[in-house]
């Protein structure tokens, strides 16, 4: 199991870095176009995607610390520090949504209306594709790697993507003669990133907190058990999850005449039908008991 998390850490930061060469180009190309048509919508769309570049550096630093081996002082692994990372990004992009926010509520009130042109909806438009194609992939590597800071990061792609998409409606309101439409669609696109912050928090806090592990894994971990013929039962089975990885403990019961190394080797085989089971790598203690009631009836 030693080469998965450099097999993990070499997928993440390949798609990061796809990531950060797309960011770099569309927030140039969206911030020059924007100041050159005054659009403000274009221009905010422009400083999300530049803020999708500090993240891909936060994410790449993040699971950089966290591949780093257990020591005396952190026997677990440092694991959440990608868990926190994932949190860090979750506060970066709720500071933009507020301020994407007071920002063009100040412009309506200050009764400045914007009239973009068609361009905008172009760049918009290609923005919106490279985006969602991004999330997609980042989605999708986030998912293979169980990587709470790379899903984070998939969900600020996604983020761009619903911020172009109100940037393009945007710009068909304002070419058809609605002078605030450009900032009507900022303000969607900052409450849309609230709302994708929010998410990432809970699911970051969820995992500080010891929450089990998913009900699909946890199944698959019972039913493993539960069809195992050489104990006379289990319990006591606990999960937790950091990062990419599971953590488990549970207690079998087993024949008290066995030898140690033939209850070694039940472990052994358990051990093994969950990890094959379980998409994700994962640290398993299993606890041996005697069954009492199996000595007494024999």
């Amino acid at each position: 199991m030693s080469h998965q998390p450099d097999l993990r850490e070499i997928q993440i930061r390949r798609i990061t870095l796809w990531g950060s060469f797309v960011n770099i180009v569309l927030s140039a190309l969206k911030i020059v176009v924007g100041v050159l048509i005054h659009s403000s919508a274009l221009i905010v769309d422009g400083v999300h995607s530049l803020s999708d570049l500090a993240t891909d550096v936060l994410v790449l630093v993040g699971v950089k610390l966290a591949q780093r081996p257990p020591d005396r002082n952190h026997p677990y692994g440092h694991y959440k520090i990608e868990t926190i990372f994932s949190q860090l990004l979750a506060l970066l992009l709720t500071g933009l949504g507020i301020g994407f926010i007071y920002f063009s509520v100040r412009t309506i009130w200050l009764k400045k209306p914007v009239f973009p042109g068609p361009l905008m909806i172009l760049i918009a438009g290609i923005s919106l594709v490279a985006k969602e194609i991004l999330y997609l992939r980042t989605k999708k590597v986030a998912k293979r790697t169980h990587s709470s800071a790379l899903f984070a990061n998939a969900w600020h792609h996604r983020s761009d993507a619903w911020s172009s998409l109100s940037v393009c409606i945007g710009g068909i309101a304002s070419v058809l003669g609605w002078g605030y439409a450009d900032q009507v669609a900022t303000i969607v696109i900052g409450l849309m990133i609230i709302y994708v912050s929010g998410k990432i928090v809970y699911q970051g806090l969820i995992e500080l907190i010891e929450h089990s592990v998913d009900e699909e894994s946890l199944q698959a971990i019972e039913k493993v058990l539960d069809s195992e013929t050489t104990i006379a039962g289990w319990h006591a089975l606990r999960s937790r999850k950091s990062a990419g990885e599971i953590f488990l403990d549970v207690h079998i019961k087993v024949d008290p005449h066995l030898t140690v190394e033939e209850s070694h080797e039940i472990t052994q085989q358990i051990e093994e039908k969950i990890k094959n089971k379980l998409s994700r790598p994962v640290n398993i203690l299993i606890h041996v008991d005697p069954d009492e009631k199996g000595a007494s009836s024999g």
